[in-house]
């Protein structure tokens, strides 16, 4: 694969470099560095401390993930009869809700690479979902979480078709981007998996023809590999429940996109979440505690109880997620309440609420920035 190189990393430390965050400080440089030293003994502690607790929470899991799919395809399996096919649906929906966020997107991450277990390791585990995991390692775990919401070089900022911050340009066609917003949420999977291809490097040149053909061939295995599970032969096996049981596999992906469509944008895009317009060169020099608070300052929590974090794989502490990307989900829980308080006595913004407020604030900024809103504040190079 093509891919651009990219210059910082969220686990390397970092040169100074003074004024980086511009109109955006909440701290001066040297709080920020304060910032970044406590930060950073919670991360350690957490680090020392991951053990036999933690490899249970994870197989236990997995087990449960297991089990609610076999569950429910044997229930689409006799889906004529009706109780079973809600049965089955509801099953095979918190199947898959569960193997995409707290499974595959946290496994991918490198959170359980520790543990030594080549069956749940970052190498080889591969989602279902529809993007290949190593085009989605590039794009989400190198480029988003290294540049998060910075114009112009984080990609999951709007995903190239959304209007998120007035520092992007705006075009007549945002105009419809509530639109494209909701429309997008069922097919989300499809959505990721073609923004992925990174399609828009290759007229700059940042990706060659020969790499988008090879991603573009990579992810029409997997395609068809996932099609033809859900569509072709578990409905075949189903016999006289082929029909219901078609049914069921689609609503089971359609609820699973909506759902994860949902906690993304929950996390990323409510209205106080800050977005940052800065030069790449700028972002060379950028130290760890100054790459935590943008961290902060670009996230969103999602309060709520123990079903809720675990359904969303605890992408419900989103904060916490972006600070500690390669921490077990498993202990972001007992971190918020402290990077909360380091937060409240560094004078930081934490931007955290329910679930319904967030996503109707989420719809407040992707109504907000449709429209052009005065003279545009994009750097040349935002695009």
């Amino acid at each position: 694969m093509s891919t651009t190189a990219v210059h910082v990393t969220p686990f390397e430390p970092l040169g100074d470099l003074p004024e980086l965050l511009g109109d955006h400080t909440e701290l001066v440089e040297h709080d920020t560095e304060l910032l970044g030293e406590e930060l950073d003994r919670i991360r350690a502690a957490v680090v020392e401390a991951r053990g036999a607790e933690d490899a249970r929470y994870i197989r236990a899991v997995i087990a449960a993930q297991r089990g609610l799919e076999t569950g429910g395809r044997v229930a689409l399996a006799v889906s004529l009869f009706p109780p079973a096919w809600l049965a089955g649906t509801a099953m095979l929906t918190s199947a898959k809700i569960l193997e995409n966020m707290e499974l595959g997107h946290n496994i991918l991450h490198g959170q359980w690479d520790w543990m030594g277990d080549p069956a749940i390791h970052s190498a080889t585990w591969e989602w279902d979902f529809l993007t290949p995991a190593d085009a989605w390692k590039h794009t989400h775990n190198h480029l988003h979480h290294t540049y998060t919401n910075v114009v112009g070089l984080d990609r999951d900022l709007g995903y190239t078709v959304l209007r998120m911050s007035p520092d992007q340009r705006w075009h007549p066609v945002h105009l419809l981007q509530p639109l494209y917003t909701a429309l997008l949420a069922p097919v989300f999977e499809w959505g990721i998996a073609l923004y992925d291809l990174e399609a828009d490097a290759v007229p700059s040149g940042r990706k060659s023809v020969r790499a988008l053909l090879s991603d573009l061939a990579g992810l029409a295995r997997k395609a068809v590999r996932q099609a033809a599970k859900d569509y072709v032969l578990f409905p075949l096996l189903a016999g006289p429940s082929a029909l219901p049981c078609l049914v069921g596999n689609v609503a089971a992906n359609g609820l699973r996109n909506i759902w994860a469509h949902t906690v993304i944008f929950c996390g990323h895009f409510p209205g106080d979440v800050q977005t940052f317009s800065y030069e790449e060169e700028q972002l060379d020099g950028e130290t760890r505690g100054q790459w935590y608070l943008r961290q902060i300052q670009g996230s969103a929590n999602i309060e709520g109880g123990p079903l809720l974090h675990i359904l969303t794989g605890n992408l419900s502490h989103q904060i916490e997620h972006h600070v500690f990307p390669d921490l077990p989900s498993y202990r972001y829980a007992e971190l918020a309440p402290k990077v909360r308080e380091i937060c409240a006595r560094h004078g930081i913004t934490y931007v955290s609420g329910p679930l319904w407020r967030q996503y109707a604030s989420m719809w407040g900024r992707v109504l907000r920035h449709a429209v052009p809103d005065g003279p545009q504040r994009h750097p040349a190079w935002a695009g």
